[in-house]
Formats: structure tokens, sequence, C-alpha cells
């Protein structure tokens, strides 16, 4: 049986190629769908690998980006993956096992991620035994239509897949702060438009709380000084969404009172 793999990208020159190679046995075709490069992405993808049918879509958020993504893919089993993401050979194996086979115990399987920050592995903070579906029977599952922190909607159960994914998170501190923005940007428009409130308490303290849940009570402290790192820019990246937020509501507030 034939496996679709999609991947939705980004200026992702720099990891695009380790991904392809990974997957050029694995995959019968590798569906594209990329948000107007501006590096050499499209030009790596096109004229090195035979399997990829490439295609450009205008960004409005990473859920309705993987449901293009989805669409045009063209065989039942659809395997999803971040272009930062490579399955190592345990799981390239176990992929092939549960697609060729005429009975799959289920329809939905999720793998276990290595992630990597940097030249780090890490294990605790929350970012250890981590767990996402990946791979799939394409009529039972689609993503939700949110902007970021998009999930696979499914009423199946999912099964565990042997081997893992490695993740290479952000490659420095300025590319994952600069992600850290974006995201905080999106979130913050996306509970915008979903009507939440935010006051001042809730912005001084829900970072706190969230750097002591990740490098207290998710054993972050136990990754050493890149565990505190990741605790501290969790930490950030609360504090961003919420305030990013409240100026949203705020620049509402004043729109409303001058039309008035």
């Amino acid at each position: 049986m034939a496996l679709s793999l999609a991947i939705i990208t980004y200026n992702e020159e720099e990891n695009i190629v380790r991904l392809l190679d990974a997957v050029a046995d694995l995959a019968d075709e590798i569906i594209i769908v990329d948000s107007f490069s501006t590096d050499k992405t499209k030009e790596i993808c096109t004229q090195k690998y035979p399997q990829v049918r490439f295609f450009e879509k205008k960004f409005n958020g990473y859920g309705e980006q993987k449901n293009h993504a989805l669409a045009l893919c063209s065989h039942e089993w659809v395997l999803f993956l971040d272009a930062d993401e490579v399955p190592n050979e345990d799981l390239k194996k176990n992929i092939q096992k549960i697609v060729s086979s005429d009975q799959p115990e289920y329809n939905i399987y999720k793998a276990k991620f290595n992630n990597h920050l940097g030249i780090h592995l890490i294990r605790f903070g929350g970012w250890g035994n981590v767990c996402r579906e990946r791979l799939f029977k394409k009529e039972y599952a689609k993503y939700s239509d949110d902007k970021v922190h998009e999930s696979l909607i499914t009423n199946q159960k999912s099964g565990l897949m042997k081997g893992k994914i490695d993740h290479y998170t952000y490659k420095s501190i300025h590319h994952h702060v600069s992600k850290i923005n974006k995201y905080s940007d999106m979130m913050a428009e996306k509970m915008f438009e979903k009507g939440k409130k935010i006051n001042r308490f809730k912005i001084i303290v829900s970072p706190m709380f969230e750097f002591t849940k990740v490098f207290i009570f998710k054993l972050g402290f136990l990754d050493g000084f890149p565990g505190f790192y990741v605790a501290k820019t969790m930490s950030y990246y609360t504090f961003l969404k919420y305030i990013k937020l409240r100026e949203k509501i705020r620049l509402r507030e004043i729109q409303l009172n001058t039309a008035k």
C-alpha cells in the first residue's frame, strides 16, 4: 500500500534536505505546501527529489495549511511531518510494516519524539516523552482550523509506533526568539478572536507559574542550563501572548470609543 508524506514549509532550506534525504525511500509521493519561501526551499524540493509535488499557498494559519496539504495527498495512508522532524530507522521500518499490512491494528498512530535544542537533547521540562499523531489514514482525520497549536481531529483510538522522530527545534537563540515572537502573535490573535479576556494579575503571575511548572514540577532542572533556558523562554512566551492579547483588547476599546 502506498504512502503520502505531507509537509508544510516556509524558508526551510536548512532543514528540508535532511528530512527529504531521510524519507526518500519511504514515501511514494511527497506533498509540500509552501508559503512562498524567499530562500532556496522551492529550488531544493523541485530539482532533486522526483517524488515531490510542490504547491504554494498563502499562509493563513497552521490548521488551514495542513488541511490543504492533506487534501492534496492521493494515498490512503498519510505521514505528516514538519520540516525539522526526521524519523529514525526503527520508526521508518515500523511505518513500512503498518502501511503494508492488510489489517493494521489502528488507523491513527503516534510517534515518540527526541526534542533537540541546538546541540542539546532536552529530556525534561515537558519536552521529554512527547508523543504526537503523525501517521494516519486520510479518511479518519483532519486538522483543527486553529492558526497555531492546531490538533488532529479524529474519533479513532491511536497506537504508538516503535522508533522515534528527531525534532531539531531551533538552530540558534535568535531563531528561537523569532519563533516565540511569531507564535505569540498568532496565539494572541487566536485568543482575541475567541473573545478571551485578560487582566494584569494574570499577565504578571502566569509567566512566573509557567517557569516554576517547567523548571521544577516538570523537572527541567535535570537538563541543567538548557533546562533553565527552556523554562525562561516558555515563561517569556506566556508573557508575550497575554500582553499582546491585552494590547489587542485595548486597541479595540479605543476604536469603539472613537466611533461613538
